[in-house]
């Protein structure tokens, strides 16, 4: 693939507004192809991938990077393989472009109707996370959209890697390889300028942490939607089935706590907290959880170190979790609400009085009712694929899938109709 610079990514911008325009009309059956053709070049080119993310892998560990990144940078066989999975998932989802979305006929004849359409070009800049480049690419290019990427250093060998059968898979089908474009200057000064890369980008989605989104609200000069923190909090309430608790807080935080929709915090009422709370603490401690918490769960759990408000508002991504006890429901939404990033909250009751005030009250994008967290993803949810978690309101929220990556024109047709 062609290596970009500094200098070159106002042409890189040009190059996906070009191929932009042909995705924009582009046949269900040509993207499902190019989706099909690059699953496929996945599969029969493991080997090359895996080599490239090895190197990655080394470079990174000598480089001090902790476990929770590396396990993120990583590719095995299983992650490539639900990678090409969930390209062939997105060619089997219907096509949303050109979707009718309502329609009515105006006193004067003329019908007016809301299309579905795309949104352009949408850049997307990463940290750390391969498959994000098969997944936004595969999402953007069914969506009608060209894919502008721009992964992290430490990704490089990787996202080359999996770039290239995407644009051959592209080319396959007859469409542009400019479909999916990567940015391979990994500078800070490049992202910035893509960042501001106006009349070529239409949506910029960052995914990352603080600094990437910081550095998206201070510099970015295109639209852009956040896929931020994932601080997500899982209440216990006086109503829940406590096995079923258990059951829930330790998925939450420990199967995969790596990434976003992982439990970060633990609430309990305090009527469930005496039997509880120790019981589920310990559990967490035996799969290596370190605990810090207020001062009414260390009293029932010695052993659990003091937890800041910078505890209870941070995403650790790691065997770390802050806990507290609240006297009632309201008390519980109210921390949720101070503390959380409007990622995914999770209640586990048995009330449904209960989890209706708490689904009503919780500002996030997510709220799951007797589930784990760690649900809130595109293809848990039928997306196929998902380019980002949005924890803001506009225009997408929640996982983004195929529907938030299209805008809607409004077509109206006439019968040699003037307005007086």
């Amino acid at each position: 693939m062609e290596t970009s610079s500094s200098s070159s990514i106002a042409d890189l911008g040009r190059r996906a507004k070009a191929a932009s325009r042909v995705l924009a009309t582009a046949s269900t059956a040509a993207k499902d192809e190019a989706l099909h053709a690059a699953a496929d070049l996945l599969e029969q080119r493991i080997s090359d991938v895996m080599t490239a993310n090895a190197a990655d892998l080394e470079a990174a560990a000598a480089g001090g990077m902790e476990a929770g990144p590396l396990d993120r940078l990583r590719l095995t066989e299983a992650r490539l393989a639900a990678m090409a999975g969930g390209l062939r998932k997105v060619a089997a989802l219907p096509d949303p472009i050109g979707e009718v979305l309502d329609g009515w006929k105006r006193p004067n004849g003329l019908e007016i109707s809301r299309v579905r359409v795309p949104l352009g070009v949408v850049a997307i800049i990463y940290e750390n996370r391969p498959n994000v480049t098969s997944d936004a690419g595969g999402l953007c290019l069914k969506s009608g959209n060209a894919a502008l990427l721009r992964g992290s250093s430490t990704a490089l060998r990787s996202n080359q890697a999996v770039a290239a059968l995407l644009r051959e898979g592209a080319a396959k089908a007859g469409l542009p390889e400019d479909s999916v474009l990567l940015v391979e200057d990994v500078s800070h000064e490049a992202a910035v300028e893509l960042m501001q890369l106006t009349g070529y980008v239409d949506c910029l989605i960052p995914r990352g942490g603080p600094s990437l989104v910081r550095s998206i609200l201070d510099n970015a000069k295109v639209p852009y939607v956040i896929d931020g923190d994932g601080n997500c909090h899982v209440y216990v309430d006086a109503a829940a089935d406590l096995d079923r608790a258990l059951d829930i807080v330790i998925n939450a935080k420990v199967q995969r706590p790596s990434v976003c929709n992982a439990a970060e915090s633990l609430l309990v009422h305090e009527a469930v907290a005496g039997g509880f709370l120790p019981r589920v603490a310990g559990a967490l401690q035996n799969a290596g959880v370190e605990l810090v918490g207020d001062e009414a769960s260390r009293r029932l759990v010695p052993s659990m170190g003091e937890a800041t408000d910078d505890d209870f508002g941070r995403e650790f991504l790691a065997l770390k979790m802050s806990v507290a006890v609240v006297p009632d429901l309201e008390a519980a939404v109210a921390h949720v609400n101070r503390f959380g990033t409007g990622h995914t909250e999770a209640i586990v009751t048995e009330d449904v009085a209960a989890a209706r005030r708490f689904v009503g009250a919780v500002d996030a994008g997510t709220v799951t009712v007797n589930a784990s967290t760690r649900f809130t993803d595109g293809e848990e949810f039928g997306f196929g694929a998902e380019i980002g978690i949005s924890t803001q309101k506009l225009h997408a929220r929640g996982p983004m899938a195929l529907r938030e990556l299209t805008t809607y024109k409004y077509v109206v047709w006439g019968d040699g109709q003037t307005r007086c």
